[in-house]
């Protein structure tokens, strides 16, 4: 039996389709909208469709940004001769909170993992190779510590080995099966200082 009208119900399927909404909270948030003042509902809904056409890839790190270089490769304050790489645009975003790191990102947009079918040629590593041509003196890589994360880490030390460039891997300090961007600034740091040489 449906408690809602059609469209509040629809509103509430939408919203608890998003990831890590349950229904609770689709029905809060929902009913938040729709007490919200009509400009502000809005002035959402367009930023969301905006950002939506809006934002795409980087064309060296393929973070998600709104412009053709983001704002850190553009940086030139940045030591472009070394690279962190990481699995997705929040990874880099956890690393950047901690306000250490002064070297650019390579986003791979995923781990390697036999299991759900994706290979090294679903994740951007064609795209981070190519960049090696350029003078590039450490590539750091900061997978998750989950089986993909590692797996993932040992492929990449692999492939950059043979060129000569300096590979590491932050220290253990992120938990095992944990996710960067849930850990705290603290933790990434100490990861980040002790890494080590694969």
């Amino acid at each position: 039996m449906e408690y809602y009208s059609e469209q509040i119900s629809q509103l509430i399927a939408e919203l608890s389709s998003l990831p890590s909404i349950g229904s609770k909270s689709a029905q809060r948030l929902a009913f938040h909208i729709l007490h919200m003042p009509h400009a502000d509902v809005k002035r959402l809904s367009e930023t969301i469709l905006s950002a939506r056409e809006n934002v795409r890839f980087c064309k060296e790190c393929f973070t998600l940004t709104d412009q053709d270089i983001c704002p850190i490769c553009a940086d030139e304050k940045r030591d472009h001769h070394t690279i962190m790489v990481v699995e997705d645009s929040r990874d880099m975003a956890a690393y950047e909170h901690t306000k250490e790191y002064k070297g650019v990102y390579h986003v791979l947009h995923g781990a390697i993992s036999p299991m759900q079918g994706i290979g090294p040629d679903d994740i951007r590593l064609k795209e981070l190779m190519a960049r090696l041509q350029s003078d590039v003196d450490e590539v750091i890589i900061a997978t998750n510590s989950s089986l993909e994360g590692e797996t993932t880490a040992m492929y990449i030390s692999k492939l950059v080995k043979p060129t000569g460039i300096k590979v590491s891997r932050i220290a253990s300090g992120v938990p095992v099966g944990g996710d960067l961007e849930n850990t705290d600034e603290i933790t990434l740091l100490r990861a980040l200082e002790g890494r080590t040489e694969l």
